[in-house]
Protein backbone atom coordinates (compact mmCIF):
# COMPACT_ATOMS: atom_id res chain seq x y z
CA UNK A 1 0.00 0.00 0.00
CA UNK A 2 0.75 3.29 -1.04
CA UNK A 3 1.57 6.22 1.75
CA UNK A 4 1.59 9.63 1.05
CA UNK A 5 4.08 10.91 3.89
CA UNK A 6 5.10 14.74 4.83
CA UNK A 7 8.93 15.20 3.85
CA UNK A 8 11.46 13.32 5.69
CA UNK A 9 12.76 16.86 6.79
CA UNK A 10 9.77 18.98 7.68
CA UNK A 11 9.13 15.28 10.27
CA UNK A 12 12.22 15.45 12.17
CA UNK A 13 12.23 19.41 12.06
CA UNK A 14 9.12 18.79 14.26
CA UNK A 15 10.23 15.63 16.04
CA UNK A 16 13.46 17.33 17.40
CA UNK A 17 11.73 20.93 17.81
CA UNK A 18 8.69 18.39 20.31
CA UNK A 19 11.62 17.39 22.47
CA UNK A 20 12.91 20.28 22.98
CA UNK A 21 9.70 22.34 23.09
CA UNK A 22 12.13 24.96 21.73
CA UNK A 23 12.66 25.99 18.27
CA UNK A 24 16.17 27.19 18.82
CA UNK A 25 17.13 24.01 20.67
CA UNK A 26 16.03 22.12 18.07
CA UNK A 27 17.84 24.19 15.19
CA UNK A 28 21.12 23.91 17.26
CA UNK A 29 20.72 20.00 17.04
CA UNK A 30 20.23 20.02 13.32
CA UNK A 31 22.54 22.47 12.71
CA UNK A 32 20.31 24.50 10.51
CA UNK A 33 19.15 28.46 11.59
CA UNK A 34 16.18 28.78 13.19
CA UNK A 35 14.07 30.21 10.75
CA UNK A 36 15.08 27.54 8.41
CA UNK A 37 13.86 25.05 10.98
CA UNK A 38 11.00 27.32 11.47
CA UNK A 39 9.90 27.19 7.37
CA UNK A 40 10.27 23.05 7.83
CA UNK A 41 7.55 22.86 10.31
CA UNK A 42 5.42 24.91 8.60
CA UNK A 43 5.73 22.92 5.77
CA UNK A 44 4.51 19.78 7.57
CA UNK A 45 1.87 22.13 8.91
CA UNK A 46 0.57 23.22 5.26
CA UNK A 47 0.79 19.26 4.48
CA UNK A 48 -0.89 17.91 7.00
CA UNK A 49 -3.63 20.97 6.95
CA UNK A 50 -3.27 21.83 10.96
CA UNK A 51 -1.47 23.97 13.67
CA UNK A 52 1.28 21.84 15.41
CA UNK A 53 2.95 24.24 17.99
CA UNK A 54 1.40 27.58 19.29
CA UNK A 55 3.94 30.15 19.50
CA UNK A 56 5.06 31.61 22.46
CA UNK A 57 6.95 34.99 23.13
CA UNK A 58 9.79 33.41 24.36
CA UNK A 59 8.45 29.26 23.98
CA UNK A 60 6.34 27.17 22.29
CA UNK A 61 4.13 24.38 22.92
CA UNK A 62 2.56 21.88 20.89
CA UNK A 63 -1.35 21.75 20.55
CA UNK A 64 -3.94 18.95 20.60
CA UNK A 65 -3.06 17.67 16.84
CA UNK A 66 0.96 17.91 18.00
CA UNK A 67 0.59 16.02 21.14
CA UNK A 68 -1.30 13.16 19.13
CA UNK A 69 1.20 12.75 16.38
CA UNK A 70 4.60 13.86 18.46
CA UNK A 71 5.61 9.85 20.46
CA UNK A 72 4.57 8.34 17.33
CA UNK A 73 6.99 10.37 15.04
CA UNK A 74 9.42 9.98 17.93
CA UNK A 75 9.53 6.40 17.91
CA UNK A 76 9.53 6.02 14.53
CA UNK A 77 12.90 7.80 14.14
CA UNK A 78 13.74 5.68 17.19
CA UNK A 79 12.96 2.92 15.35
CA UNK A 80 14.46 4.02 12.28
CA UNK A 81 17.79 4.78 14.05
CA UNK A 82 17.51 1.16 15.77
CA UNK A 83 17.45 -0.40 12.20
CA UNK A 84 20.38 1.18 10.34
CA UNK A 85 22.13 0.56 14.04
CA UNK A 86 21.83 -3.07 13.30
CA UNK A 87 24.04 -2.64 10.23
CA UNK A 88 27.32 -1.75 12.40
CA UNK A 89 27.02 -5.17 14.32
CA UNK A 90 27.55 -5.75 17.92
CA UNK A 91 28.80 -2.96 19.97
CA UNK A 92 32.03 -3.24 21.21
CA UNK A 93 32.79 -4.51 24.70
CA UNK A 94 33.67 -0.87 26.13
CA UNK A 95 30.54 0.86 24.79
CA UNK A 96 27.53 1.36 27.66
CA UNK A 97 24.14 2.07 26.51
CA UNK A 98 21.63 3.68 29.16
CA UNK A 99 18.13 4.20 28.17
CA UNK A 100 16.23 6.22 30.61
CA UNK A 101 13.32 8.79 30.07
CA UNK A 102 14.25 12.28 28.59
CA UNK A 103 13.61 14.25 31.16
CA UNK A 104 15.63 12.41 33.51
CA UNK A 105 18.37 12.35 30.79
CA UNK A 106 18.15 16.10 30.51
CA UNK A 107 17.50 17.65 33.73
CA UNK A 108 19.56 15.02 35.98
CA UNK A 109 21.62 12.22 34.10
CA UNK A 110 23.34 14.87 31.56
CA UNK A 111 24.40 17.59 34.10
CA UNK A 112 26.60 14.80 35.77
CA UNK A 113 27.84 12.45 33.39
CA UNK A 114 31.01 14.39 32.94
CA UNK A 115 32.08 12.83 36.50
CA UNK A 116 31.52 9.28 35.06
CA UNK A 117 33.34 9.73 32.00
CA UNK A 118 36.32 11.45 34.18
CA UNK A 119 36.12 8.70 36.24
CA UNK A 120 35.77 6.34 33.62
CA UNK A 121 37.42 7.37 30.29
CA UNK A 122 37.72 4.34 29.07
CA UNK A 123 33.68 4.01 28.72
CA UNK A 124 32.28 4.71 25.66
CA UNK A 125 28.38 5.81 26.72
CA UNK A 126 25.63 5.94 24.70
CA UNK A 127 22.41 7.47 26.29
CA UNK A 128 18.72 6.41 24.66
CA UNK A 129 16.37 8.77 26.14
CA UNK A 130 12.79 7.52 25.19
CA UNK A 131 9.51 6.79 26.92
CA UNK A 132 9.36 2.70 26.30
CA UNK A 133 10.12 0.00 28.57
CA UNK A 134 13.34 -1.27 26.97
CA UNK A 135 13.19 -5.26 26.17
CA UNK A 136 17.07 -6.43 27.15
CA UNK A 137 16.42 -9.20 25.26
CA UNK A 138 16.09 -7.31 21.72
CA UNK A 139 17.33 -3.36 22.22
CA UNK A 140 20.86 -3.10 22.47
CA UNK A 141 21.06 -1.26 26.13
CA UNK A 142 22.70 -2.34 28.88
CA UNK A 143 20.83 -0.84 31.25
CA UNK A 144 18.11 1.87 32.06
CA UNK A 145 16.78 4.24 34.58
CA UNK A 146 12.94 4.14 34.80
CA UNK A 147 10.16 6.12 36.53
CA UNK A 148 7.15 3.97 37.64
CA UNK A 149 6.35 1.84 40.67
CA UNK A 150 9.26 -0.80 40.30
CA UNK A 151 7.59 -3.17 38.82
CA UNK A 152 9.81 -5.01 36.01
CA UNK A 153 9.55 -8.78 36.58
CA UNK A 154 12.68 -10.67 34.93
CA UNK A 155 14.81 -7.69 35.64
CA UNK A 156 17.41 -7.11 38.32
CA UNK A 157 15.65 -3.49 40.17
CA UNK A 158 16.98 -1.21 42.73
CA UNK A 159 14.99 1.78 43.72
CA UNK A 160 17.02 5.28 43.28
CA UNK A 161 15.12 7.39 44.79
CA UNK A 162 11.72 8.39 45.42
CA UNK A 163 9.90 11.75 43.82
CA UNK A 164 7.63 14.38 45.46
CA UNK A 165 5.46 17.30 43.14
CA UNK A 166 5.60 20.95 44.34
CA UNK A 167 4.41 24.20 42.71
CA UNK A 168 7.49 26.04 41.32
CA UNK A 169 7.35 29.46 39.53
CA UNK A 170 10.29 31.84 37.85
CA UNK A 171 11.26 34.39 40.42
CA UNK A 172 11.19 36.78 37.49
CA UNK A 173 7.52 35.98 37.17
CA UNK A 174 6.75 35.56 41.22
CA UNK A 175 8.31 39.38 41.27
CA UNK A 176 5.82 40.35 38.57
CA UNK A 177 2.90 38.76 40.82
CA UNK A 178 4.06 40.72 43.95
CA UNK A 179 6.70 38.87 44.83
CA UNK A 180 4.39 36.65 47.43
CA UNK A 181 1.72 34.29 46.40
CA UNK A 182 -1.13 32.37 49.02
CA UNK A 183 -2.06 28.74 47.32
CA UNK A 184 -6.24 30.74 47.15
CA UNK A 185 -3.83 33.18 43.79
CA UNK A 186 -3.12 30.57 41.85
CA UNK A 187 -6.40 31.62 39.77
CA UNK A 188 -4.10 35.26 38.30
CA UNK A 189 -1.39 32.87 37.12
CA UNK A 190 -1.64 30.04 34.45
CA UNK A 191 -0.98 26.05 36.06
CA UNK A 192 1.38 24.82 33.69
CA UNK A 193 0.41 20.82 33.56
CA UNK A 194 3.24 18.21 33.28
CA UNK A 195 1.20 14.91 32.11
CA UNK A 196 4.20 12.09 31.94
CA UNK A 197 3.35 10.79 34.91
CA UNK A 198 -0.55 10.37 33.77
CA UNK A 199 0.56 6.31 32.87
CA UNK A 200 0.80 5.93 36.85
CA UNK A 201 -2.26 4.74 39.44
CA UNK A 202 -3.31 7.63 41.59
CA UNK A 203 -0.87 10.31 40.17
CA UNK A 204 -0.40 13.96 41.95
CA UNK A 205 -2.12 16.61 39.63
CA UNK A 206 -3.26 19.78 39.96
CA UNK A 207 -6.89 18.96 41.31
CA UNK A 208 -4.81 16.90 43.98
CA UNK A 209 -2.50 19.67 45.40
CA UNK A 210 -5.29 21.94 44.95
CA UNK A 211 -7.81 20.06 47.15
CA UNK A 212 -4.66 19.18 49.82
CA UNK A 213 -4.06 23.02 50.17
CA UNK A 214 -7.60 23.54 50.82
CA UNK A 215 -8.18 25.68 47.66
CA UNK A 216 -11.84 25.79 46.13
CA UNK A 217 -11.70 29.19 44.10
CA UNK A 218 -8.99 27.72 41.34
CA UNK A 219 -10.01 25.63 37.88
CA UNK A 220 -7.08 22.94 38.11
CA UNK A 221 -7.90 21.62 34.39
CA UNK A 222 -6.97 25.39 32.62
CA UNK A 223 -3.80 25.69 31.40
CA UNK A 224 -1.12 24.85 29.11
CA UNK A 225 -0.21 20.34 29.01
CA UNK A 226 2.50 18.91 28.39
CA UNK A 227 3.79 15.34 27.78
CA UNK A 228 7.97 15.50 28.63
CA UNK A 229 8.33 16.66 32.39
CA UNK A 230 11.54 18.64 31.34
CA UNK A 231 9.65 20.56 28.91
CA UNK A 232 6.90 21.71 31.57
CA UNK A 233 9.77 23.00 33.46
CA UNK A 234 11.42 24.61 31.03
CA UNK A 235 8.71 26.39 30.54
CA UNK A 236 7.86 27.33 34.23
CA UNK A 237 12.15 28.62 33.44
CA UNK A 238 10.62 31.14 30.54
CA UNK A 239 7.82 32.71 32.45
CA UNK A 240 4.77 30.76 31.31
CA UNK A 241 3.48 29.90 34.07
CA UNK A 242 3.21 27.95 37.78
CA UNK A 243 4.39 24.10 37.39
CA UNK A 244 3.60 21.16 39.24
CA UNK A 245 6.96 19.91 38.99
CA UNK A 246 8.96 16.81 40.21
CA UNK A 247 11.47 17.55 42.63
CA UNK A 248 14.38 15.30 41.68
CA UNK A 249 14.30 16.64 38.50
CA UNK A 250 13.98 20.44 39.33
CA UNK A 251 16.13 20.74 42.77
CA UNK A 252 19.43 21.96 40.41
CA UNK A 253 16.92 24.76 39.24
CA UNK A 254 15.86 25.29 42.29
CA UNK A 255 19.21 25.10 43.90
CA UNK A 256 20.92 27.63 41.28
CA UNK A 257 17.77 30.26 42.41
CA UNK A 258 15.88 29.71 38.72
CA UNK A 259 12.96 28.25 39.98
CA UNK A 260 11.29 28.66 43.59
CA UNK A 261 9.02 26.77 45.60
CA UNK A 262 6.44 29.52 46.78
CA UNK A 263 4.31 26.95 48.76
CA UNK A 264 5.39 24.67 51.66
CA UNK A 265 3.24 21.94 50.61
CA UNK A 266 4.77 18.73 48.86
CA UNK A 267 3.29 15.95 47.72
CA UNK A 268 4.65 12.05 47.27
CA UNK A 269 4.41 11.18 43.63
CA UNK A 270 2.85 7.57 44.13
CA UNK A 271 6.31 6.86 42.00
CA UNK A 272 10.14 6.90 42.08
CA UNK A 273 13.54 6.36 39.55
CA UNK A 274 14.63 2.28 39.47
CA UNK A 275 17.99 1.03 38.13
CA UNK A 276 17.25 -2.24 36.43
CA UNK A 277 19.10 -4.39 33.65
CA UNK A 278 19.67 -7.91 33.51
CA UNK A 279 20.40 -10.20 36.57
CA UNK A 280 23.04 -12.01 35.11
CA UNK A 281 24.88 -8.85 33.62
CA UNK A 282 24.72 -6.92 36.95
CA UNK A 283 28.23 -8.14 37.60
CA UNK A 284 29.78 -6.67 34.52
CA UNK A 285 32.31 -4.40 35.20
CA UNK A 286 30.80 -1.46 32.77
CA UNK A 287 27.47 -1.73 34.56
CA UNK A 288 28.69 -2.15 37.71
CA UNK A 289 30.28 1.27 37.26
CA UNK A 290 27.80 3.27 36.27
CA UNK A 291 26.01 1.57 39.18
CA UNK A 292 27.68 2.50 42.09
CA UNK A 293 28.08 6.15 39.86
CA UNK A 294 24.08 6.58 40.14
CA UNK A 295 23.29 5.61 43.64
CA UNK A 296 26.53 8.00 44.50
CA UNK A 297 25.57 10.55 43.04
CA UNK A 298 22.07 10.13 44.25
CA UNK A 299 23.31 10.11 48.01
CA UNK A 300 24.78 12.95 47.87
CA UNK A 301 21.69 15.08 46.47
CA UNK A 302 19.92 13.36 49.22
CA UNK A 303 21.44 15.33 51.67
CA UNK A 304 20.38 18.50 49.80
CA UNK A 305 16.71 16.99 49.12
CA UNK A 306 16.15 15.91 52.64
CA UNK A 307 17.21 19.20 54.16
CA UNK A 308 14.84 20.77 51.76
CA UNK A 309 12.57 18.85 52.62
CA UNK A 310 12.79 19.29 56.08
CA UNK A 311 12.85 22.93 55.32
CA UNK A 312 9.38 23.30 53.51
CA UNK A 313 7.58 20.98 56.46
CA UNK A 314 9.08 23.42 58.98
CA UNK A 315 8.52 26.59 57.39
Amino acid sequence: MAYRLPPLNSLRAFEVAARHMSFQKAAEELNVTPSALSYQIRQLEDFLQVPLFVRLNRAVRLTDAGERIAPGVHDAFERLAEAMGRLKGPAPANVLTVSTGPAFAAKWLSPRLHKFLERYPEIDIRISANLKLTDFRSDEVDLSIRFGGGNYPGLHVERLADEHVLPLISPRLLEQLGGHLRPEDLGRVALLHDDSANFIINAVSWADWLRRARVTNVDPTRGPRFSHADHALEAALDGAGIVLGRLTLSMRDIASGRLVAPFDLMVPAQAGFYFCCLPERLAEPKIRAFRDFLFSEIAAERVILDDFRQAKRSA
